[in-house]
């Protein structure tokens, strides 16, 4: 009998679990993209990833490498510690929307700020999974959700922050670019994305951030193949995506 060829296998950097996230998550994607560009990268003995609180709170379960946990919001301030402790390990924040753009955004702003030589994978999937489904930073104007049952009205809660061109304006970032896993194409593209993120960190060039449009079918009351079309139709319309910024900050 022949022998069949392995095609595709799991990524070293991936332990055999199987993972928790909702049917059509974007997570479980995303974390193999991180996983295959730190094995292409060979830095999987000094990566060291940093777990919110949130959906992808158990990450650290996940990949097969050094992560910590950190409390909501404080990914960059404790991926910030990290890095200028050893400077020679790879850092990266795993965060998403309701941990990032609502009570870590002191944290965020300040790390990109300072050009910390981190950097930062932003899951915006427009809501806040774990807790309910409430409205987040990033909920778009009209989207339903458990505290905005009849859609975000700017005039009570705002209008949704857009992160990467925010950070985009500061002079200690040096690479922010938004991304989405709709399609292979758009995979391809968000792991282009995150390896040069990584790359420009292992030169030392300062902040890096991706930002990924992520899918929440559970939450968003869709199912998966309706809430890869409200990513591309609804999401992308609002946050656009490309490169924010791509330019070096020191002059050293």
């Amino acid at each position: 009998m022949e022998k069949k060829k392995l095609i595709r296998g799991r990524p070293d950097a991936l332990n055999d679990k199987i993972m928790h996230y909702c049917p059509g998550c974007g997570h479980g994607i995303v974390h193999r993209i991180v996983a295959e560009v730190v094995d292409e990268l060979g830095i999987k003995d000094r990566f060291v990833g940093i777990a919110p609180v949130g959906c992808s709170v158990f990450a650290y379960w996940y990949f097969n490498t050094d992560f910590h946990q950190a409390a909501h919001g404080r990914a960059p301030a404790v991926a910030s510690g990290i890095k200028r402790a050893r400077p020679e390990l790879i850092v990266m924040s795993y965060q998403g929307d309701g941990d990032l753009a609502a009570i870590g955004t002191a944290e965020i702003v300040h790390a990109a700020n300072r050009g910390e030589n981190i950097t930062v994978i932003f899951i915006n999937n427009a809501i806040y999974g774990m807790t309910g489904g409430q409205m987040a930073p990033t909920t778009l104007i009209g989207q339903k959700s458990t505290t905005t049952p009849l859609g975000r009205d700017p005039r009570k809660a705002g209008f949704p922050i857009k992160i990467s061109e925010m950070l985009a304006v500061l002079p200690g970032s040096r690479y922010i670019e938004r991304t989405t896993v709709t399609s292979p194409k758009e995979v391809n593209k968000t792991k282009k994305a995150i390896k040069k993120a990584f790359e420009l960190q292992m030169k030392g060039e300062g902040f890096t951030m991706v930002e990924v449009l992520s899918p929440c079918p559970t939450n968003w009351r869709l199912t998966p193949k309706d809430a890869l079309k409200f990513v591309e139709e609804k999401m992308v319309e609002y946050y656009p995506l490309g490169v924010f910024k791509d330019e070096p900050v020191f002059n050293d």
